[in-house]
């Protein structure tokens, strides 16, 4: 699944166009991905002006004026391209990208837009091989009681995230330190590779009590200030370089992202560690299901 650099990345490479754009036709080429589309997806999304395009976790949200939030989601293989043509309706191809492997047949959704601040439309293509996405029309008054949202935790690169924030989110819990931070009702959008990198960054292991982040008073430790800023750090570097592309993730350019060459420990199973000093070697261990990559000499 993509994770929040990835989701990222993508909203930064369509912000371009769908911001304050009017969404002139939405062609809508099969009745659901993961959920059916509803009967009316096409009529609440034609004619809207995009009030704005952000993210939330790992999802896409696109602000309508009609109250509307259009909810999007990648999936495991859900992807964006854009084609940007020199007629009121699409006909000359001025440029255009179609992704390695991203066949026209899995081309589920097309946006026609018209953008505040040129003359050309430009089409915003969603393609899915295996349908895993989805998108769902959900009234900007009931969002935040969604249950896709209600229980969401805070931003990580939001200013709540720090030492404190995370030992008083783990207090007395007795669960591994990584399947706390892979929790999203804690810390909405972090994955499995970051933490892996995070954890790494810090010198903790993935295996310790994340209730450990905290001394008997409740106070934070000094790793808890660490992890915080660590988490921040690898997220931000990863999304200054188009997110991690190890299958399906390409930005919407086109182009692949290239944080996979930085992994410290993620994928590094039998490598040597990159900790200065570190004689160890990076092991991996399957935790609740998923792959854990860590060194089991500096990660304590």
């Amino acid at each position: 699944m993509p994770e929040l650099p990835e989701v990222e990345t993508v909203r930064r490479g369509l912000a371009p166009f769908f911001d304050n754009a009017t969404i002139c036709r939405v062609e809508q080429r099969r009745p659901d991905l993961r959920f059916p589309f509803g009967d009316d997806f096409v009529e609440r999304l034609e004619n809207r002006r995009v009030v704005s395009f952000t993210r939330r976790a790992k999802y896409l949200l696109l602000d309508l004026d009609s109250g509307d939030v259009l909810v999007m989601h990648l999936g495991m293989s859900g992807s964006f391209r854009w084609i940007e043509t020199d007629d009121q309706e699409p006909t000359q191809t001025v440029e255009m990208y179609h992704a390695k492997g991203k066949h026209p047949q899995h081309d589920h959704v097309i946006f026609h837009l018209r953008p505040e601040d040129r003359e050309t439309i430009v089409k915003i293509i969603y393609n899915d091989p295996r349908r895993f996405g989805f998108m769902v029309l959900i009234p900007r008054s009931e969002l935040a009681a969604h249950p896709m949202f209600a229980e969401m935790g805070i931003e990580p690169l939001g200013n709540e995230l720090d030492g404190a924030h995370l030992a008083k989110l783990f207090e007395n819990r007795k669960t591994s330190l990584k399947a706390a931070l892979l929790n999203q009702k804690f810390i909405a959008g972090l994955g499995n590779i970051y933490v892996c990198e995070a954890l790494w960054r810090t010198g903790l292991s993935p295996f310790k009590s994340a209730s450990t982040l905290s001394g008997k008073s409740g106070k934070p430790l000094k790793k808890a200030n660490e992890l915080a800023n660590h988490i921040r750090e690898v997220l931000l570097e990863a999304i200054a370089s188009g997110g991690s592309s190890l299958k399906d993730h390409r930005q919407a350019d086109g182009s692949l992202g290239y944080f996979q060459h930085n992994f410290s420990v993620y994928d590094r199973e039998g490598e040597p560690c990159r900790t200065p000093g570190c004689s160890g070697i990076i092991e991996r261990k399957v935790q609740n299901g998923r792959s854990t990559f860590f060194c089991p000499k500096c990660q304590k």
